[in-house]
């Protein structure tokens, strides 16, 4: 599940990044997400992200430009940045579940490591 947080953390620092937000959305998603698999995350995540995995392939492909790019292509600005708004929301559900001791991805008591205050010795 640390895995999936990283992932997403990643997402999140391309979409704050610099350019158009449908160039950040295509490469967040493309090198970070595409590949996820949503029955590995929280049940309460799952539909949030396969509804986000859906408008990312909504669009058929034209002259292989592949379904991502086709798809952002086609959105408006506003509809691009819902969808990345969406994608930090799921990146904060995620980090706040997987922090939760006894709750999706925090099996073993222990929080997450970018959640752990180093304390100096």
């Amino acid at each position: 599940m640390t895995n999936h947080v990283d992932r997403f953390f990643a997402a999140v620092t391309v979409l704050a990044g610099d350019g158009p937000v449908k160039q950040r959305l295509i490469r967040a998603y493309t090198d970070n997400l595409a590949d996820i698999d949503e029955d590995d995350l929280p049940v309460a995540l799952k539909e949030r992200f396969a509804e986000a995995r859906r408008r990312m392939h909504s669009v058929a492909p034209l002259n292989g430009e592949g379904p991502i790019r086709a798809s952002v292509r086609k959105m408006s600005t506003q509809e691009a940045s819902e969808c990345a708004v969406a994608l930090v929301q799921l990146y904060g559900e995620l980090a706040r579940l997987t922090a939760l001791p006894g709750r999706h991805g925090g099996e073993d008591g222990v929080p997450a490591p970018f959640l752990v205050k180093t304390l100096p010795l």
